[in-house]
């Protein structure tokens, strides 16, 4: 357990909240082992079927401590140049890949890493008050968290390149615009609004969500015949559940459906 990383749960939703607020969350080696260990957890924990990710404070996350980073390069350790293996990608492709929705409240900047996992998340609730900055290129690096595959696929490539390449930020009403974020609000109805995104998607068919989002990231790059025999697989996968049973009766019956997620 750490402060770094506070984990609430209600209603089958649970809340993940990056607490370093004095430095606008950045992620420290302590932050990014909390959110590896936590981010598998809650995947494997049935009793979540939703997931719900935001930041103490005025930020949503600005990415990589740079300080942090400094330092322990400094001192010779060579931990930092493993943290994209060791923890981003990890973080990352458990938020993607997460068998249940995931929500991200951005409250105020995402920048880098935590753009990244803004992006891999499932929906995307902004503050007016947020925005999005991509400043690898201004630290003379490359692309991580997975923003090189998730980004083209929200906005399309040119604009992924422009973002990536020019490392300006994008306003909150800018990212609606191009399809970046699935809704603005007020910043005072960001967590709510995300918590209650989250709540509706907690009662609904946990199993079908997950095989719906197995298969359009598998459909990403594959062709039509692969897509279409791993649309059969996930069809046979949820036939077989009592989500679709409880489903079917209910429409027959003309009454509102009650799912378990099984």
């Amino acid at each position: 357990m750490t402060d770094a990383l506070i984990i609430e749960r209600s209603d089958g939703v649970a809340t993940l909240i990056l607490n370093r607020p004095e430095s606008m969350n950045s992620l420290s080696v302590e932050l990014k082992e909390a959110l590896v260990d936590t981010v598998a957890q809650i995947a494997a924990d049935d009793s979540v079927r939703a997931v719900v990710l935001t930041g103490a404070g005025r930020a949503f996350c600005v990415g990589q401590d740079l300080r942090e980073h400094q330092a322990l390069l400094d001192a010779g350790d060579t931990a930092p140049l493993r943290t994209v293996d060791d923890h981003y990608n990890p973080i990352t492709a458990g938020l993607a890949a997460m068998p249940k929705p995931v929500v991200a409240a951005v409250n105020g900047v995402a920048a880098g890493a935590g753009a990244g996992f803004a992006f891999a998340c499932d929906f995307r609730i902004a503050s007016k008050s947020a925005s999005f900055l991509l400043a690898f290129a201004n630290v003379g690096l490359s692309l991580d968290s997975g923003a090189s595959w998730t980004l083209p696929r929200l906005i399309g490539s040119a604009r992924a390149t422009a973002l990536s390449l020019l490392a300006e930020p994008v306003t909150a009403d800018a990212a609606l615009d191009m399809g970046l974020v699935n809704a603005v609000v007020e910043p005072e109805r960001v967590l709510p609004a995300a918590h209650e995104l989250a709540a509706r998607l907690a009662n609904g068919p946990t199993l079908a969500y997950a095989s719906i989002k197995e298969s359009i990231a598998f459909a990403a790059t594959s062709t039509l015949g692969e897509a279409l025999t791993k649309e059969a697989e996930m069809q046979a996968r949820t036939g077989a559940s009592a989500d679709h049973r409880s489903g079917v009766a209910a429409f027959v019956n003309k009454q509102r459906p009650t799912f378990t997620g099984h």
